[in-house]
C-alpha cells in the first residue's frame, strides 16, 4: 500500500447525518497523500450504515469504540495513524477541497512549526454559510496566545503528539485548548488565512456544554502552570473595604443569606491553594471581627485612611504599599477582588491567576462578550460599533470588565499602572457578573441565593 503524509481521522457520535458529507470531503482533496480513519464511537443512528459505504476503499478504514469520549478516541487514531502529519475532523463538518494540500505544504516547508490550522466557514444545518471566522497571524499579528484553535481541523505533527502525551482522557472536552496549552511553551504554530473547513454550529455542538468546557479549561490552566507557579510567588488576594461612599454605610456588613459579603469573599479566598496571603484593606478596624471567625495564617489585615477609600482615587498606591510589604521584590502576584460581585467563586479567583501566568501577560482579568449592538455619536448621528458582518476576526470581539476577579504583576505599581502593558482576559459565566451596585440589586442577589437554596 502507497505510504501516505497525512492522517485524517472523523469522530462520529450519532453524526450519520453529516458523516457522509464529512467523508466525501476528505475523497474530494486534491492531494491523495492521505488515509482516512472513520471511527464511531457508539452511535445509535445510522452512523454505521454511512460508514460501511466505504468499506471497499482502500484508503480508508472503519474503527468502531464503545462510547469512550472524543479525547480516548483522539488518542486511538495517534495510535493506529500511518501518517506523519494528523488532522481531526468531527463528523458534522467537512473540509475544502485544498485543506489537506495546503496544509501539509505549510508544514513540510516550516520544520520548526508543530502544528497549523486555517481559517474557516460557520455553517447551519442545511450547509448553508452564514459566516467566516478569521484568525489574525499568530507571531505576527497576534502576540497574545490566548485564544486556542478549534480542536478540529488543525494539522500537526504525530511526534509531536506522542512527545506531549497525547490528549487527556480525564476532561472529555477543551481538546483544542488542552493542545494549545501543550504545545505554545515549546514549539511554534501557526495560521493560514484562507477559510479551509466548514464548522457547523447546531443545538448537539459539545461547544454548547458551557459547564462542562468551563470546568475543563479551569483544570488546563490549572495544571499547564503548576511548574510555572512558584517563579511567580507570592501570590497575594486583596479584598477592598471602607465604611463610607458605597449607596450604605460599610457595605461589606451587608449580609446574602445571612453571611456578611465580606465573609463570603474571605470564604472563596481561603478555599484557593494559590493564595499566600489573603489581605483585607480597610479604614474601619471593625472588619477584623469577621476574619476573627477564620484561623488562617494567610489572613492580614492592612489599614488604609479615609481619604484612601475616596471613590475617585486610585487604588494602586495603596496596592503597592501592600505588595512591597509582602514581597519586598515585586517579582509576584496580586488579585484584586471585588465585594460587589458577590457570585465569584474559588474557581474564578484561581482562573485570573493561571490565565496571567499561562499567557506571561502583565494582567488578566475577566469579560464578558457584548453581542448587542453598540453605538459612538458622530457627525452624522449614531454609528454602531460592534459592525455586524459576515467576516469577522477575533480582533472584532468587543468586551467589557465584569469587575469580578483581576490579577496584576506586583511590578506593574512600580510605574503606577494597575493592569500594565499587555492584558489579556478570560470568560465567566453570565451569573458570575451580577454587580450589586444598589439597594435594589442587593435584594436581588438575596432573591436570587434564596431562591437556589430552596
Amino acid at each position: 500500500m502507497k505510504r501516505r503524509l497525512i492522517t485524517v481521522y472523523i469522530v462520529s457520535h450519532n453524526y450519520g447525518k453529516y458523516l457522509e458529507n464529512a467523508i466525501e470531503s476528505v475523497l474530494r482533496q486534491t492531494t491523495d497523500s492521505w488515509e482516512l480513519l472513520v471511527i464511531n464511537d457508539n452511535s445509535t443512528d445510522n452512523t454505521l450504515e454511512v460508514m460501511n459505504l466505504y468499506k471497499g476503499d482502500e484508503r480508508v478504514r472503519l474503527i468502531s469504540t464503545t462510547g469512550v469520549g472524543l479525547p480516548s478516541v483522539c488518542n486511538l487514531a495517534i495510535k493506529e495513524a500511518k501518517g506523519d502529519y494528523l488532522i481531526r475532523l468531527d463528523g458534522d463538518d467537512f473540509l475544502d477541497e485544498n485543506a489537506l494540500l495546503v496544509l501539509s505544504n505549510y508544514l513540510g516547508k516550516n520544520q520548526d512549526v508543530a502544528m497549523v490550522f486555517p481559517d474557516c466557514y460557520m455553517i447551519d444545518e442545511f450547509d448553508e454559510i452564514y459566516a467566516e471566522e478569521r484568525r489574525e497571524k499568530v507571531f505576527e499579528n497576534n502576540h497574545v496566545l490566548d485564544a486556542p484553535a478549534n480542536g478540529a481541523c488543525i494539522m500537526i505533527r504525530k511526534d509531536v503528539l506522542k512527545e506531549i502525551g497525547g490528549y487527556r482522557e480525564d476532561l472529555g472536552a477543551q481538546d483544542g485548548f488542552d493542545l494549545w496549552a501543550k504545545i505554545m511553551s515549546n514549539y511554534k504554530c501557526a495560521n493560514i488565512n484562507l477559510p479551509l473547513y466548514y464548522y457547523r454550529r447546531h443545538g448537539q455542538n459539545m461547544t454548547n456544554n458551557t459547564q462542562h468546557i468551563l470546568s475543563a479549561r479551569r483544570a488546563i490552566k490549572r495544571d499547564s502552570i503548576a511548574k510555572e507557579l512558584d517563579e511567580n510567588k507570592p501570590v497575594i488576594a486583596v479584598i477592598p473595604c471602607r465604611r463610607n461612599y458605597d449607596f450604605c454605610i460599610d457595605f461589606w456588613k451587608e449580609k446574602v443569606n445571612g453571611i456578611t459579603l465580606l465573609q463570603r469573599s474571605i470564604e472563596n479566598c481561603l478555599n484557593s491553594s494559590l493564595l499566600d496571603y489573603i489581605v483585607i484593606v480597610s479604614d474601619n478596624h471593625e472588619v477584623k471581627d469577621v476574619m476573627g471567625l477564620f484561623e488562617d495564617k494567610r489572613l492580614q489585615f492592612f489599614e488604609r485612611s479615609r481619604e484612601e477609600t475616596i471613590r475617585s482615587v486610585k487604588l494602586v498606591p495603596i496596592l503597592e504599599r501592600i505588595a512591597k510589604k509582602y514581597d519586598p521584590d515585586m517579582r509576584g502576584i496580586t488579585t484584586v477582588l471585588y465585594l460587589q460581585t458577590t457570585f465569584v467563586g474559588t474557581a474564578t479567583i484561581d482562573e485570573a491567576i493561571t490565565t496571567l501566568v499561562m499567557n506571561r501577560a502583565d494582567c488578566a482579568f475577566a469579560v464578558e462578550e457584548i453581542n448587542k449592538p453598540l453605538y459612538k455619536r458622530t457627525h452624522y448621528g449614531l454609528q454602531r460599533i460592534n459592525v455586524a458582518k459576515n467576516l469577522t476576526s477575533d480582533f472584532d470581539k468587543i468586551y467589557q470588565e465584569t469587575y469580578t476577579a483581576l490579577a496584576t504583576r506586583n511590578r506593574n505599581f512600580n510605574t503606577g499602572s494597575l493592569t500594565g502593558p499587555k492584558i489579556v482576559n478570560y470568560i465567566i459565566p453570565h451569573e458570575e457578573c451580577f454587580f450589586i451596585s444598589s439597594p435594589l440589586m442587593l435584594e436581588v442577589a438575596r432573591k436570587i441565593v434564596e431562591f437556589k437554596s430552596s
